[in-house]
């Protein structure tokens, strides 16, 4: 398996305001885009060319990466023009393949952190004669998600819709979002209209006598999507809990890329990275946090698993938990965020008044 293809055409929309001006496969986790740990991988797997199917913020994929020579890969970038779904991406990007019929292909998500041994996956389709094996993950509560029964050999039974009822539940495992596909069967999806490969192929794949394979595995695994699996992902990468060759350093408790200022009385925990241009001044408590480039988190200020946006600014004394602070927006000193909270990029939030406790009386 030499080739791939990438969906990188999502909007992003849960992880605004983060996504305004930068697409989600090219967010920072863990000092790079999120998107070179998933081409690295890939490359370490054995895949040389690799088909980007873009659509949101198309052009920065390319202003990016380039070629790909960088990562020692061959990138061809397929932009779609009217939204396709998961099937339909995967069908436009295959006019771009350059695999036999025959040929394994894999094809993958643009905001899954996952521990898959990709090459494992590859050999044992191969192996099997499958038409597509698919990468299942266990997870604890199903009911979020379609689930995928598989029979003792790993042959797939059913796609079923989210349970409703705990008698529902007849497995926990889940489409990881991970696949190989034999070339010739991506040739089946129809072109030019929009396909969900998850309620249309598959289903149909099934339905006419195919073979899909399910592989699952208690390898790590986590969806992007939110600010919170967004953080969570980014600290579980710089904390070494899952690999990636992309690390731009050693695996800790921070990581402060070059270019970043943090000052010696600052403490960083739980994963936490400052990017480059970023300044973390005395006094200040960062944990578990992105401190996205260009960013301030002023004298005294405490950021728990939150982001601090590019070139935003988080003023003296202020606490922010698990929030977001767009690009560019200000929270002036002396504020307390509530959890959950989300500020706008550009915006300014004005200084509070500062708390002073009262004297304990003797």
């Amino acid at each position: 398996m030499s080739e791939a293809i990438l969906l990188v055409g999502g909007k992003g929309t849960r992880l605004r305001p983060l996504t305004v001006f930068t697409p989600k496969p090219l967010l920072r986790v863990a000092g790079v885009p999120f998107l070179t740990h998933q081409l690295a991988r890939a490359a370490k797997a054995g895949v040389t060319r690799i088909v980007l199917a873009t659509s949101y913020l198309a052009e920065l994929f390319e202003q990016e990466y380039g070629d790909g020579s960088g990562l020692g890969l061959e990138l061809v970038y397929v932009t779609e023009k009217e939204p396709l779904g998961t099937g339909g991406a995967i069908r436009n990007a295959a006019e771009h393949l350059t695999s036999a019929p025959g040929d394994p292909v894999l094809v993958f998500n643009g905001d899954i952190l996952s521990g898959l041994d990709i090459a494992a996956l590859r050999d044992g389709h191969k192996a099997s004669g499958a038409d597509v094996s698919l990468h299942l993950t266990r997870v604890a509560d199903p009911r979020a998600f379609g689930l995928v029964p598989t029979g003792p050999d790993g042959r797939v039974l059913a796609f079923l819709e989210k349970p409703e009822t705990q008698e529902q539940i007849i497995t926990d495992q889940i489409n990881a979002g991970c696949y190989v596909f034999t070339r010739s069967v991506i040739d089946t999806i129809p072109a030019g209209r929009e396909v969900s490969v998850e309620r249309e192929t598959f289903p149909g794949l099934l339905a006419s006598g195919g073979y899909l394979r399910g592989v699952a595995d208690d390898s790590y695994w986590l969806d992007l999507g939110t600010p919170a699996a967004f953080v969570k992902g980014s600290a579980d990468l710089v904390r070494g809990l899952i690999d990636s060759p992309a690390l731009p350093g050693p695996v800790g408790e921070a990581l402060v890329l070059s270019g970043a200022r943090v000052h010696e009385q600052a403490v960083l925990s739980g994963g936490t990275v400052v990017c480059e241009g970023a300044v973390v001044e005395a006094g200040a408590e960062v944990d578990g946090s992105v401190v996205l480039p260009g960013a301030v988190v002023a004298r005294g200020a405490r950021v728990h698993r939150s982001v601090v946006g590019r070139q935003a600014s988080v003023g003296a004394g202020s606490a922010v938990r698990e929030a977001v602070v767009g690009d560019g927006a200000e929270v002036g000193p002396y504020n307390e965020l509530p959890a959950g909270v989300r500020i706008d990029c550009g915006v300014s939030l004005p200084a509070q008044a500062v708390r002073v406790s009262a004297p304990v009386m003797a």
